[in-house]
């Protein structure tokens, strides 16, 4: 996949739950989990995100998750490998695996933490995209990274050759039609927040890099195919079976209330690597009544 072909990463593109059992990442429980969302409707997959737990990674598990997804999913959908970090000689390292394993993107946050200026971040993703030759989307998430890139920045680097895109997780739904502006149509806008991705889309978006979807995937499919073929109506109908999920799935940091529902779905354990931990009581049951309303669980 070239940067001139990228507008194929749309619809509902799963962030996807790193399974671990006894400590070790599950690459059983991964694999049968990448073809269960295959098979309900998934349009592409993005491992080794925020809600993949790669903090806790090491750089060898990190890899072999890569891999394992990149294999099992077997080019029936588009994988968009997590390959960012505060350091960028350490993003490029992931990009190359990422690249020589058979991803067809990446997605690179802004660096965390150093608080880099929109020189400092345009430095960081060129060296990127100079390193590789993948489309690469960038994560804007200032929420998690501090930093926000700004419009003037992204219409910079899209100027690169494999800048082709972003996930934006700002909220900031007027930031959609700036970038849209800016850019124009053939930058793919994906939105990074499940609650607000109906809107995203009206302003211009092409899909979710979702959370719910982990737990919900036939469904935030559904609602992804409404809003492009530009029924409102239905994706609506959808929404409102989601909405729980969209709020409670969040009320503790993710993705431990999305390992908790995976876990009662049966499709992975629950465990969680410090320094989070296993959802509360309270959380177990708001999760529990999202997932009935949403029909995924017996009432």
């Amino acid at each position: 996949m070239t940067a001139t072909n990228a507008r194929r990463l749309k619809g509902s593109m799963t962030a996807l739950a790193t399974p671990f059992r006894e400590g070790a990442f599950d690459e059983v429980a991964c694999r049968a989990f990448v073809s269960w969302q295959i098979a309900q409707g998934t349009h592409g997959l993005v491992p080794v995100g925020t809600t993949g737990e790669t903090p806790t990674l090491s750089h060898a598990e990190h890899d072999r998750v890569v891999e394992a997804c990149i294999d099992e999913a077997a080019g029936r959908v588009p994988v968009v490998a997590g390959a960012g970090s505060n350091s960028t000689a350490e993003a490029v390292e992931r990009a190359r695996h990422a690249e020589k394993a058979g991803a067809d993107a990446v997605l690179i946050v802004t660096p965390y933490y150093n608080k880099p200026t929109q020189a400092g971040m345009y430095a960081h993703f060129k060296a990127v995209n100079d390193a590789i030759g993948i489309p690469i989307i960038i994560y804007n998430i200032p929420g998690r990274s501090v930093v926000d890139m700004s419009v003037d920045t992204m219409k910079r680097l899209f100027e690169l050759k494999n800048i082709a895109g972003v996930k934006d997780a700002t909220a900031k739904l007027d930031r959609v039609s700036l970038q849209r502006q800016a850019m124009g149509e053939d930058f793919v806008q994906l939105s990074g927040e499940d609650a607000t991705a109906i809107g995203f889309n009206a302003h211009g978006g092409c899909g979710c890099i979702s959370v719910v979807s982990n737990v919900a995937p036939r469904l935030c499919a559904d609602l992804q195919e409404a809003t492009l073929a530009g029924d409102y109506a239905k994706a609506l109908q959808i929404q409102d079976k989601l909405l729980p999920l969209h709020t409670s799935l969040f009320l503790e940091t993710n993705p431990s209330p999305v390992k908790y529902a995976l876990a009662k779905l049966g499709h992975m354990a629950e465990d969680v690597r410090l320094p989070l931990l296993p959802v509360g009581e309270d959380t177990r049951r708001i999760v529990d009544a999202a997932l009935r309303h949403a029909g995924l669980l017996e009432v």
